[in-house]
């Protein structure tokens, strides 16, 4: 007999197929690195290698180069002792995860042969291979890997401080899982008693680009599942003519939005100010300047590389990517300074601020150092694979997977990328978490 229930086709289809599998092609494990060459054996040198922070991107290159590397001096620079599984941030932001359920201890991760300072890097001086902390200190380095991340820029939006998340209907799942917890503290009010909703996207690269749509999704539906849908009025803010740099996505949110969901798009409205007293919000159309009244507003600040990148040397001086970490978008590879590598969100790259994008990127930079030690021709490239989750309702979502030809690069013919089905969800609610965890640990 065969079953006609399609969400009960799917369920078996993607656990016959291997869940744990599915989990490590959307922790970006699939397609995320083209191999040439590789070493099996671990590296005998001296060489002084710094890592300039311990989120994702550092930690899990840390680990790897402790394995491939026998008597280098690997040092960790990172005042944080929390570490932030920040794909769950939006979970945190929406009611269905705990705000202790993306808390970690950074310790759990550092491997025993890397020296840990407890500090932060507030300058590179890469003509003197040099780092400067904010305590004073410089440190000496053969080889830099910069895995800083970005800064979130709150004070480029009038008016707007992190303090005020959680109060007068603002919102903000970026940052902190305080933030987060206090969003949704604000979003259950507007739940409860409707209104204007106003959700925002700023110009510019932002982590997880996908985070405003899913927001802004999941309270759509809390709205529904509350029977106040009818009350409340939504609106998606982009800053320009896009919802998502992938064009099929962008393509099919511009109809989905408007058509299945009753989310108004309002475009080419970047925020740029906000009366939290009045619940008024500033935006800089065309047209000029517009002020719209709100009862709840998702704020997603404007982001960039952290000032010591965004206004330093290692910075791109112009282009596209002006102001974020200058590397070559294969090698990961400084292009001015050699003996500089970079990862994660702070690098200048056409896409890939994404967990996933770090888990392509880890294994590339690795190699990569050890064969820039070695005096070899870098034997890795990253092809630009990202993953996205596309949560459109709590029990739903999408697996967006693309790399830098924006053409979609999916892992499984069963998961239709424009269909949101119960498998994509259960990877991003219940899997990507331990793979995460697991690539910090350079298991996978």
């Amino acid at each position: 007999m065969t079953d006609s229930n399609p969400v009960k086709t799917s369920r078996r289809r993607f656990l016959a197929g291997s869940a744990m599998a599915a989990g490590a092609a959307a922790s970006g494990i699939a397609g995320g690195a083209l191999f040439k060459s590789g070493s099996a054996r671990a590296v005998s040198t001296n060489a002084r290698i710094v890592i300039a922070g311990a989120g994702a991107a550092g930690l899990s290159i840390a680990t790897r180069l402790s394995r491939q590397l026998d008597g280098a001096r690997i040092t960790l620079i990172d005042s944080r002792e929390i570490h932030l599984y920040q794909p769950g941030l939006t979970l945190v932001g929406t009611g269905i995860w705990e705000p202790a359920q993306v808390e970690d201890r950074n310790a759990r991760y550092i491997p025993d042969q890397a020296e840990w300072i407890r500090d932060d890097v507030v300058a590179f001086h890469p003509d003197s291979n040099q780092v400067e902390t904010s305590g004073g200190s410089r440190v000496d380095y053969d080889y830099l890997v910069v895995t800083t991340g970005l800064q979130l820029n709150f004070d480029e939006i009038e008016g707007m401080d992190p303090s005020l998340i959680g109060s007068d209907g603002i919102g903000c799942v970026y940052a902190s899982p305080q933030n987060a917890s206090r969003t949704w503290e604000a979003a259950r009010q507007y739940i409860d008693e409707g209104g204007v909703g106003l959700f925002t996207r700023p110009p510019g690269p932002i982590k997880c680009a996908g985070a405003p749509l899913k927001v802004t999704m999941l309270i759509e539906d809390e709205l529904q599942n509350n029977g106040t849908r009818a009350e409340a009025e939504m609106h998606y803010l982009p800053p320009g003519e896009g919802l998502f740099s992938q064009p099929d996505i962008h393509e099919f949110l511009k109809s989905y939005f408007p058509e299945q969901r009753d989310i108004a798009i309002d475009w080419s409205h970047p925020l740029t100010g906000i009366d939290p007293g009045n619940r008024r919000a500033t935006f800089g159309t065309p047209e000029g300047a517009q002020t719209i009244d709100y009862d709840f507003i998702h704020v997603v600040p404007p982001m960039s590389a952290p000032d010591m990148i965004r206004y330093g040397d290692l910075g791109w001086q112009e282009g596209d990517f002006q102001g974020w970490m200058e590397v070559d978008q294969y090698s990961l590879q400084h292009r001015r300074y050699p003996n500089v590598f970079g990862a994660g969100d702070v690098v200048g790259t056409p896409v890939g601020k994404t967990a996933a994008s770090v888990k392509a990127q880890a294994p590339v930079v690795a190699d990569n150092v050890v064969a820039a030690i070695e005096d070899r021709e870098l034997p890795m490239e990253w092809t630009g694979y990202t993953s996205c989750p596309l949560i459109t309702e709590k029990g739903q979502a999408m697996l967006v997977e693309f790399d830098f030809s924006l053409e979609m690069t999916p892992s499984f013919d069963f998961l239709n990328p424009f269909e949101p089905q119960w498998a994509p969800w259960f990877l991003k609610e219940r899997m990507l978490h331990a793979a995460y965890n697991a690539m910090m640990r350079g298991r996978v």
